[in-house]
Order: structure tokens, then sequence, then C-alpha cells
């Protein structure tokens, strides 16, 4: 049998694809967003659902309020240390794959707030995958966020979740260390 004896036609409305590309594809475009929104980047969190941005154009418009139906927490504006144990408790009670977008200067690095009582970086807390800079950021930054976390969930193997084996999602972070 000869190499292009084996090709088949198929229609125009068949596509074949590997079931680990496809369930990515999925994925990406099926966002379910947990707000912990604390200041005035959450006044800029709200209006990216609006109608003028329409967040819902790319797959994250369902906003949930319970961490069990969620797998993608945006943490929008400053986060006091009394608040930090409430934050790691919704993240750890979110199912994997879960993702984390950090939003504004204030939720990166602790913004103007150079205080005891301000988390300067909720990476020191829990694992973020996008950071939003800006002060506060426009709701086109976050839905450029949101948009390359949906490339990064796509370039990742999840399907047989290969990427939460990796050092730096499995590492403990210093809040969560006993």
């Amino acid at each position: 049998m000869a190499i292009n004896e084996s090709i088949i036609e198929l229609p125009d409305n068949v596509r074949i694809t590997v079931l680990d590309k496809l369930v990515s594809w999925c994925r990406s475009y099926s966002l379910w967003p947990m707000p912990f929104a604390t200041a005035c980047c959450g006044i800029e969190l709200m209006a990216t659902g609006a109608s003028r941005t329409d967040i819902s154009r790319f797959g994250a418009e369902v906003f949930r309020f319970s961490p069990r139906q969620c797998d993608l927490m945006i943490v929008a504006g400053r986060v006091v240390m009394k608040m930090m144990p409430v934050l790691q408790r919704i993240w750890q009670q979110m199912y994997e794959p879960k993702w984390c977008i950090s939003m504004g200067a204030c939720a990166s690095t602790g913004g103007v707030f150079d205080t005891y009582s301000v988390v300067q970086g909720i990476d020191r807390f829990i694992p973020v995958d996008v950071y939003v800079p800006g002060c506060p950021p426009r709701p086109e930054q976050l839905i450029q966020s949101i948009i390359d976390l949906q490339t990064k969930i796509r370039a990742e193997d999840t399907m047989f979740g290969r990427e939460f084996d990796a050092p730096t999602r499995q590492q403990a972070k210093r809040a969560l260390q006993r």
C-alpha cells in the first residue's frame, strides 16, 4: 500500500485533532471567574462585565461567588493581612484546574501601600498566572489578560493534569507552611 493510497478524503465539516488539544480549547473558553475585589480595581472589574467591554465575548462571563463553581480567581485591589486567610480559604476550596489573575498594582506588589498591614504581592501566598499592571488597570487590560490566560491554558496539557505536577505549582507558599 502506497502512502498516497492511505489518505482518506474527509468532508469539509469534519476536523481531526488530538483530544488533549480539544479539552484545553474547551477549558480556555469556559472560564468561570471568582471576583475578589477590595478596592478601586473592583470598579474596573465590574466595568469589564458591563456592556461596553462585555467580557462574555471571551468566554468568561459567568461570575460565580461560590469557590466550588469557579476556576479563575481575579484578585483586584489591595489585600490586607486580615483578609489573606479568607483569600487562601477561597483559593483552596476551588477545584483543579484553577488559575489566578492579579489585577492592579496593589494586588501585584502592594502598590503605594508599603505598610505592615497590606500584603506586598499576593503571589507570596497563592500562585498567580497573569499579572495586570496599572493603578487601576483599564477593563481592556483585564480582557487582554484573560486572552493571555486562554493562550496559556490552550498550551497546557490539561487532559492528564501534568502542569499541576510542575515544581512551581506544587511548591508550598510561605503562609501555608507550618
